[in-house]
């Protein structure tokens, strides 16, 4: 039976929604896609919520008109510097031995794992289980079905901000679209792009988009830990306005056009016409001036991103590197400029295994749309009990928000 879901990518550039459909054979066919420019979001954060209800709306009426489809619901991006998260563990009895263990029993060791004091201004997002024990059997990925005393959870708990949450909700619900679930973009953008040989060996996703550069560390074929940098691709467009006295949509789109991550191999003699601050015609300026400006911000940008990977304790396990993906990711010299500051595997990653409408997102930057489509149809798949990522407590909190919004009926 065929599947439809639709993701809503509402990022701090671009506002994207995704159509896809989910045949018996499992193959996506993307039938609607609508891309706008994002308004009023900033870091990956609702700053004006009129302004972003209505880039939303474009774009979701943009991927209708494509797709034919009405749509009403959608799994949701959620991003921002605001979001954390902490391991947890969570110790239960099985309730009828005979039985062995049930999905009863693991959403309670889950809920367990929940039962920690969190501030009142923030939320859990997601409840990562990264493996079980049973009876001090450790390193089992599925315990239903065993049989066993007492069961244990080690869970990754990803939290975000009510407040943030509460606007993000709000504006996709004032577009005419109800949310599915929320999801995090690194675990969505980790749908897309990783590999599960990557997942099983040890691997850093960093997605880097306009706002942010979200990180994400997979181990044993789960997530183990995740945060968001409030530093992305804008930033990039802003040094080089300000350094070459240029304005900004002029800046990035000498970025995109010319940029080099890697100012060494650009050949110094390489001029490129630009435009810059009072004058009337494109000037000519070293191509090498601007990779070296580039250049400096995603070396920061690696820097931060290899202390992440140190504070998190992780650093030795991750034998597949790191893959980038994110709008910014599609820079030429990123990946060499990454293997040389990270000192690992570096590769660049897109969606892939997709019929449709591919032309427009088979590139890094649609990475966390085609994702959410992704992570919508693992969850249909595996159902609420054995979901991976804990599928339910976004919902939970959804349904908790709605109860407190007045009646638009």
């Amino acid at each position: 039976m065929e599947q439809t879901i639709v993701g809503i990518d509402v990022g701090t550039t671009k506002v994207c929604t995704l159509v896809g459909e989910v045949g018996d054979d499992g193959v996506v066919r993307v039938v609607g896609v609508g891309t706008v420019p994002s308004r009023g979001v900033r870091k990956g954060v609702i700053v004006n919520v009129n302004e972003a209800t209505q880039a939303i709306q474009a774009s979701v009426e943009k991927a209708e008109r494509v797709s034919g489809y009405d749509i009403e619901r959608a799994h949701v991006s959620l991003a921002g510097a605001h979001v954390t998260s902490l391991n947890s563990r969570g110790v239960i009895a099985v309730q009828r031995v005979e039985r062995g263990v049930t999905p009863e029993d693991v959403d309670r060791a889950l809920d367990a794992a929940r039962a920690i004091a969190i501030p009142h201004d923030r939320e859990v997002v997601h409840i990562v289980p990264r493996g079980y024990t049973v009876d001090g059997q450790e390193g089992i990925r599925d315990p239903v079905g065993m049989v066993g005393f007492r069961l244990e959870v080690e869970a990754h708990i990803i939290t975000g901000a009510v407040s943030s949450i509460h606007n993000l909700i709000k504006c996709v619900e004032d577009a005419g679209v109800g949310v599915d679930e929320l999801v995090l973009d690194p675990l969505a953008s980790g749908e897309a792009v990783l590999a599960d040989t990557e997942r099983e060996m040890g691997v850093v996703l960093v997605d880097i988009g306009g706002g942010t550069t979200d990180i994400a560390v997979f181990i044993e074929g789960s997530i183990w830990h995740t945060t968001i940098l409030a530093v992305g691709g804008n930033h990039l467009t802003n040094d080089i306005a300000v350094v070459m006295k240029m304005p900004n949509a002029a800046a990035e789109e000498a970025k995109i056009q010319f940029g080099h991550a890697f100012s060494e191999a650009v050949d110094p003699t390489e001029m490129i016409q630009v435009t810059t601050f009072g004058d009337t015609a494109p000037v000519k300026v070293p191509r090498r001036e601007m990779a070296q400006v580039i250049e400096a911000r995603i070396e920061e940008i690696f820097s931060l991103v290899m202390q992440e990977i140190k504070r998190s304790g992780y650093d030795g396990l991750l034998p597949a590197g790191v893959v980038l993906t994110g709008g910014t990711a599609q820079l030429r010299g990123i990946r060499e400029l990454g293997r040389q500051v990270l000192k690992l595997p570096v590769r660049v990653g897109g969606p892939s295994d997709l019929l449709g409408l591919t032309d427009s997102i088979m590139s890094p930057a649609f990475a966390t749309s085609v994702g959410l489509i992704r992570w919508g149809q693992r969850q249909g798949a595996i159902g609420p009990s054995a979901a991976q990522y804990g599928p339910g407590v976004g919902q939970r909190f959804i349904n908790w928000f709605r109860a407190l919004l007045p009646d638009r009926g």
